[in-house]
């Protein structure tokens, strides 16, 4: 198995290196799946993943405190569920995601793979979701993949009760 995450501090890895990782290339899918209608098929895969990321500018501009809005929500579910799906392919286990958040922004996400909870995130000021550049975010949802992989593979039993 390639390690999902990429080393950001010793090589500079390229955008279309970055849309290639099993993270990334599944968020974009998940996106994609989304578009019922084909209105994003013009839309290269760095367009798709725009709302994702944040200028230091873009963030400046976003308020500290604030409700998140239901597209935000939407993102951050696909995002989550990128994870799970990026998951069940790399171990065979199928992972459900459950989110619990307030109107204020602020809630959990775990994924869980039979009684094992593979990913479990406080989530807080969910209104300023996103990343600042794509390998962050590649970074980010890499880790929590690798992280998921590593503790199905530590706790087989647990993660395939109820199969």
């Amino acid at each position: 198995m390639a390690d999902a995450t990429i080393d950001t501090k010793t090589d500079t890895p390229t955008d279309e290196q970055l849309l290639a990782s099993p993270f990334v290339a599944q968020l974009i899918k998940q996106l994609r799946a989304q578009d019922t209608h084909g209105a994003w098929e013009g839309k290269s895969d760095l367009q798709l993943l725009k709302p994702y990321i944040h200028t230091a500018e873009e963030r400046r501009a976003i308020p500290i405190i604030g409700d998140p809005d239901p597209e935000t929500l939407w993102r951050l579910e696909i995002f989550y569920s990128a994870i799970a799906v990026a998951i069940e392919r790399q171990t065979g286990q199928m992972v459900s995601p459950m989110m619990k958040m307030s109107h204020e922004g602020f809630g959990r996400m775990v994924l869980i793979a039979g009684r094992l909870v593979v990913v479990n995130k406080q989530l807080r000021d969910v209104h300023r979701f996103g990343f600042p550049s794509l390998a962050k975010l590649a970074e980010a949802g890499g880790k929590f993949l690798d992280e998921a992989v590593a503790m199905i593979k530590d706790y087989p039993a647990v993660a395939q009760y109820g199969a």
